[in-house]
């Protein structure tokens, strides 16, 4: 991407709204804009729904509001996946139908540094949907393999889309499943994970960014390949200074950091003031500067700055006796989830605003 992130803002594509033109206001206040997902409104806007819209195997119940997947149809629908594929229709699925991406992809985004979209990721569908004996997609080789085929044609199909309005598009993979592959209890290892997901972003034909909310292990993250790597820094009470190197590594090389700084729950959210947390990032990038050889203002020039959480529940259910981590408790009561995420969104314009006129951008 050819433009200077310099503490510019975006936010998480998952939003609690409802109504379609308000969620994407808010989503146009950002310096980096996005089309908003809506799972309140509807569970065809949830970020598995849209994900699973083709993939051979699986079962919308939008009453239901699941994600199911059967074996034997995975296989009898199998042998027509290259054809399928060739479809742009199949490989848009989940945008057309969207409330807000046909109204973001007939916007002017001339005056914007740069537009993003999202895409579940393979992990995170993996492990989150299960097939008829409750087993997570993740663990079965060939559904696993062709999760991530899957992935990578969308997130292609939907970069070209964005980048026919402007020339610094990117998509970020939304995969919290990569906090889970640490748990030694999963049957899919963090080695295995990394080996696919290095294959996986090989294969992308605009940048290659990732948004993780969960654990976050930032050595092992910037060894995947990206060029994006969006985190919630929130949650470091203090900047490990163990990262500071890799992190300084990854910025030279040319990589942007979004730092997920303005938490989305009451309880973290109402003690904070946009000047707190804007000494607490200033807090972490002194870390990093003290141990290595990078300036805090050049980590500020490749800084984006983000939420911390998106602040809503994925809605597809799943069997918690598989993977604990992965189903968190609600962040906030669906009532508090919209103000919120706007309050969160107004404290990221100031926060950006002071990093923007200290560092002089």
């Amino acid at each position: 991407m050819n433009f200077e992130p310099n503490c510019r803002t975006t936010a998480m594509g998952v939003m609690p709204h409802k109504d379609p033109i308000r969620a994407l206001e808010f989503a146009l206040k950002m310096d980096i804009p996005f089309w908003p997902q809506l799972p309140r409104a509807t569970f065809s806007e949830d970020m598995f729904t849209q994900f699973a819209v083709g993939f051979p195997g699986t079962n919308i119940d939008l009453e239901g509001r699941r994600v199911t997947f059967d074996t034997a149809r995975f296989m009898d629908e199998l042998a027509a996946y290259s054809e399928i594929m060739e479809d742009s229709s199949v490989l848009a699925g989940g945008l057309e139908s969207s409330m807000t991406f046909p109204r973001f992809i007939g916007m002017d985004f001339r005056d914007r540094p740069a537009i993003r979209g999202q895409l579940c990721g393979p992990v995170n569908f993996g492990f989150r949907v299960t097939d008829e004996e409750k087993k997570p997609l993740i663990y079965n080789d060939d559904v696993r393999a062709l999760l991530f085929d899957f992935a990578q044609k969308k997130v292609n199909a939907q970069y070209r889309l964005l980048a026919q309005k402007h020339p610094n598009a990117f998509v970020w993979v939304d995969e919290p499943g990569l906090g889970w592959v640490f748990n030694s209890f999963s049957g899919y290892n963090e080695l295995q994970a990394q080996e696919d997901y290095r294959s996986f972003l090989a294969g992308f034909e605009g940048p290659r960014a990732l948004h993780l909310c969960l654990n976050v292990h930032l050595p092992y993250l910037f060894g995947l390949g990206l060029d994006v790597l969006s985190i919630d820094a929130f949650q470091f009470v203090t900047m490990p200074r163990g990262y500071a190197e890799d992190i300084a590594r990854f910025l030279k090389g040319g990589g942007i950091v979004s730092w997920g700084l303005v938490p989305t729950e009451s309880m973290t959210l109402d003690p904070e003031t946009p000047e707190t947390l804007y000494r607490r990032l200033l807090g972490y990038w002194d870390i990093i500067a003290a141990n290595s050889d990078i300036p805090a203002r050049f980590i500020a020039e490749r800084a984006l700055i983000a939420p911390a959480k998106c602040c809503i529940k994925n809605a597809v259910r799943m069997d918690p006796s598989k993977i604990a981590e992965g189903d968190d408790p609600p962040a906030c009561a669906p009532a508090q989830e919209e103000p919120l995420v706007e309050r969160a969104f107004a404290y990221l314009g100031e926060i950006s605003g002071m990093l923007r006129e200290r560092f002089n951008f």
